[in-house]
């Protein structure tokens, strides 16, 4: 455990996630809404799916220890009034993209999407399917936060098409709870767990976060016991990202109450070990599943992917986001919508989209990101493959890459042999570390606040 703790000591710096490459940080309003037309006309490549992205900024309360893009309001009118704006965005992209082409995969975030009444979300889903084909198998997913559900949002959420849940769990310690102002018992999420087991929803996804305040290795190996017994197809494992120069809300978390360095050690141990012990598979950064999960077939077979939703297994999909801060995806253009709520709508009013800035990749922005991907979906990369489907020398390519893989070989976190570089058991907890090496624009200069959350 020392020579893990000397690890985490050294390697603990400010890193991107990698839901992009570029990062989100490099998007500029030089890309415009012209520009973002003019990606949509042409990117139309009928053998590409299409993945759907909504975004509902609305909570019913603020859970101190949020990153997302939020607004928490008691004025349920803003919620209404918000999907006339996501209807006329969608209706203007579906004017523009090829009929022909299918939904593989339509996913709802936040926000809280639940805070949508049923009525709500029985609209917005037929209005969807009024604008886009709709694949048969389609895989269609939604965030739920357990304080807001009822057996009739299941409902509607199942008339709708949904198939997937992500249930915002967190953590189930009482004290921890009020500390992030999220009070929610065990109770309370094991009846929605089993509304959600009733209704059919065939893959259920639980959050949860380490390093909150009061948090413990006793408190949530009791949330980890709990979790088990639910038996959840899924698990996505965050570690809290405290940036109160980014998220002012944040600064509500007592400072003194976050677990310390080895606490926090201690606490990722304890999933690895609990969750391991469980049956549930490593899925690159901060992801578990079950065996049997298409997520683990798609790292096996090497199709895994990663996108501004996490890991996916639809890799070859464009995305089309839609709402406020919403990003989209084609295979050399990102784009973001404004971020503000009054903003987006004020912009789509006036022209159908709320294009806030982009990015069109450079060739070297899409080699990178293919390594930075291979990295963080495959834990490993074919030099000679790589370099045949870029026509480039890896060797030369990377060489300042290399360089930075030197020390972390040295470490054991990465075997560098025979053309190929393979992350060790040791290395899945230093992921955005190795990624790092392949970034170019971590090389820039930058004197300002850190831009990301801590590697480890």
């Amino acid at each position: 455990m020392s020579d893990l703790t000397a690890l985490l000591e050294k390697y603990s710096k400010p890193g991107p996630r990698y839901t992009s490459y570029p990062t989100a940080p490099y998007f500029h309003p030089g890309f415009t809404e012209q520009d973002w037309r003019a990606e949509l006309a042409a990117s139309q490549d009928p053998s590409r799916g299409l993945s759907l992205y909504f975004h509902i900024p609305f909570c019913d309360t603020l859970c101190y220890y949020c990153g997302c893009n939020m607004v928490a309001t008691g004025d349920y009118a803003k919620a209404t009034s918000y999907l006339d704006y996501l209807e006329k965005e969608m209706a203007t992209v579906a004017a523009m993209a090829d009929p022909a082409r299918q939904v593989e995969q339509l996913h709802w975030g936040g926000g809280t999407p639940t805070y949508l009444k049923p009525a709500e979300i029985r609209r917005l889903g037929q209005a969807i399917r009024q604008q886009f084909k709709i694949a048969d198998g389609a895989e269609m997913g939604c965030e739920v936060d357990p304080r807001e559900l009822t057996p009739e949002h299941f409902a509607a959420l199942r008339e709708v098409g949904f198939n997937r849940l992500s249930m915002g769990v967190q953590d189930l310690d009482a004290r921890v709870q009020k500390a992030v102002n999220r009070i929610q018992p065990a109770a309370l999420i094991d009846q929605v767990y089993a509304w959600a087991r009733e209704y059919g929803f065939g893959s259920i996804n639980m959050d949860l976060i380490v390093g909150l305040p009061h948090q413990t290795v006793e408190s949530f190996g009791k949330t980890l016991d709990q979790v088990l017994i639910w038996s959840p197809d899924r698990l996505a494992v965050f570690s809290y990202a405290h940036v109160p120069w980014l998220k002012k809300h944040q600064k509500l978390i007592d400072e003194t109450a976050l677990p310390n360095f080895a606490t926090r050690l201690q606490l990722q141990q304890l999933i690895y070990d609990r969750l391991g012990a469980a049956g549930y598979v490593n899925i690159g950064l901060d992801h578990f599943a079950k065996p049997t999960d298409e997520m683990v077939k798609a790292q096996v077979s090497k199709t895994l992917w990663r996108n501004f939703q996490g890991y996916t297994t639809h890799k070859h999909c464009d995305i089309y986001a839609f709402g406020a801060s919403a990003i989209s995806q084609t295979p050399e253009v990102y784009l973001q919508n404004e971020k503000n709520v009054k903003a987006y709508q004020a912009k789509v009013q006036a022209t159908g989209l709320a294009v806030e800035r982009g990015l069109r990749l450079s060739r070297d922005d899409q080699i990178r990101r293919d390594a930075i991907t291979k990295v963080m979906c495959d834990l490993e990369l074919d030099q000679a493959e790589f370099e045949k489907r870029w026509g480039v020398n890896f060797g030369d390519y990377f060489a300042d890459a290399l360089a930075d893989l030197e020390p972390i070989q040295a470490d054991g976190l990465v075997r560098l042999e025979s053309g190929r570089i393979a992350v060790t058991d040791k290395g899945r907890l230093f992921l955005r570390n190795i990624a790092m090496c392949f970034d170019a624009y971590l090389r820039q200069a930058d004197t300002e606040k850190p831009r990301y959350s801590r590697t480890v």
